[in-house]
């Protein structure tokens, strides 16, 4: 209570701080923005209409796109299971609201997510009148929480999972968290590690292991990745080819995978690089880089470049990474290499059967990393210097580079399962 009180006070000055960056952001990512006052607890009139409609809707909350795609195909499995439940898809960024607008089911209401602060949440929770928030991932917001308890609804973090960093200075300022989520219903925990850790903050916790939904995500349609089309035909010319992803990369990668190419290519004249940045506003510098390189590129989002004559695409997009990912031959994970070892979520490259290469901590996705390693289905590099030689093995040995894909998408279909799981306890909740 007094933690919430000091909390609500300090939250202006500290968000007026925030705001020029916050700003800055929202100019440059892509996505939809013409209801970002929704943030602010603010809707339209056809958006409340739409929501005074609703009857006591299960809201499921996302960040951006990855935990958005979840999200969706829980939704949609779950009303397979229940046909007459009604459900409001919230996210947090832009580009994740864009993709919720664009393949949410008929009858779900998609919104921003407010700001958590006491009187935009108030005024949400208010207008959606929630039997149960359902929350991904690491969103741990005491308002919105709060807020949502108060209303007598359910609340519960499903496909939950923390990070060293998170775990670390969730323990710091256990006095702070714990009673926020003593407010859960429950927590679905992606791994015994994370449900280790939720109970090291909050030892009176409801945790069950659940699994991570990200494994039961199926596969595109050849109707999908035609309308997410990568185009490659116009960027590099029909001749044959292969194609090598550098996925989701971060400062340092772009740099460190061109000069790598650069290398590769005067051997492998049939060798393409594709490049998608975690983030889609960094295109210029990242076009700088290739520039430096020397390397002829073709830049997606404004089409500067050599149309059929490129050896380099920078798919500075948002919302196409899926489609990149199956016209790939070989992907390398980003958020791996040059200096970074967070990591990213591999599962998508194996559940379609591609040869993935990552580095061998991947910090924020541990457990699935272990799981692909157990089945001999990824390549997990030792550092920088050995990306190289990992990625010339997998392209001179076409077999064990097929084989590899294989195993990972034997391993992935092995996984599946967590989407019921958590849905079966979501449902046990509310009865």
């Amino acid at each position: 209570m007094v933690f919430r009180f000091i909390y609500n006070l300090l939250f202006p000055a500290v968000f007026l701080a925030y705001l020029p960056g916050l700003l800055l952001k929202y100019a440059r990512r892509g996505g939809a923005k013409s209801n970002y006052s929704e943030r602010f607890g603010m809707f339209s009139r056809e958006k409340r209409e739409e929501l005074s409609k609703l009857k006591n809707p299960v809201w499921v909350h996302a960040v951006s796109v990855g935990e958005t795609v979840v999200a969706l195909s829980m939704i949609k499995r779950w009303l397979e299971r229940s046909p007459g439940l009604e459900f409001v898809l919230s996210t947090t960024t832009t580009t994740g609201q864009a993709l919720a607008r664009s393949r949410a089911l008929e009858g779900v209401a998609v919104i921003f997510c407010p700001l958590d602060y006491f009187l935009f949440t108030r005024r949400t929770l208010r207008l959606v009148r929630p039997r149960m928030l359902v929350i991904f991932e690491t969103e741990i917001w005491p308002n919105l929480i709060h807020g949502a308890k108060s209303l007598g609804a359910e609340v519960a973090l499903v496909n939950a999972r923390m990070s060293d960093n998170s775990h670390r200075g969730y323990k710091r300022f256990s006095w702070i968290f714990a009673p926020i989520l003593r407010e859960l219903s429950f927590v679905g925990a992606q791994s015994e590690m994370d449900a280790e850790r939720f109970k090291d903050i909050c030892g009176d916790l409801d945790v069950v292991v659940s699994g991570n939904m990200k494994f039961d995500q199926p596969p595109p349609t050849a109707k999908d990745l035609e309308l997410a089309s990568p185009g490659l035909d116009d960027v590099f010319g029909t001749a044959p080819r292969r194609v090598l992803l550098a996925a989701s990369t971060h400062p340092g990668e772009e740099e460190l995978l061109g000069r790598i190419f650069a290398l590769l290519k005067r051997d492998r004249p049939d060798l393409r690089l594709v490049v998608v940045p975690r983030h889609a506003e960094r295109g210029a510098e990242i076009a700088e880089t290739l520039g430096k390189l020397g390397l002829k590129f073709v830049r997606r989002s404004t089409g500067e470049g050599v149309d059929g004559k490129a050896e380099v695409l920078l798919a500075d997009t948002t919302g196409e990474l899926l489609a990149f990912i199956a016209a790939s031959d070989i992907v390398v994970m980003g958020k791996s290499f040059a200096g970074h070892d967070e990591g990213h979520n591999i599962i998508e490259p194996a559940a379609l059967g591609k040869p993935v290469l990552t580095g061998d901590v991947a910090r924020n996705f541990r457990q699935t990393l272990a799981a692909l390693t157990g089945a001999d289905a990824v390549v997990a590099v030792p550092g920088d210097g050995k990306l190289e030689g990992a990625i010339v093995e997998l392209l001179d040995n076409p077999e064990k580079c097929a084989a590899l894909g294989e195993r990972a998408r034997a391993a992935v279909d092995k996984e599946r399962g967590a989407t019921d799981k958590t849905i079966d306890l979501c449902e046990k909740t509310l009865n």
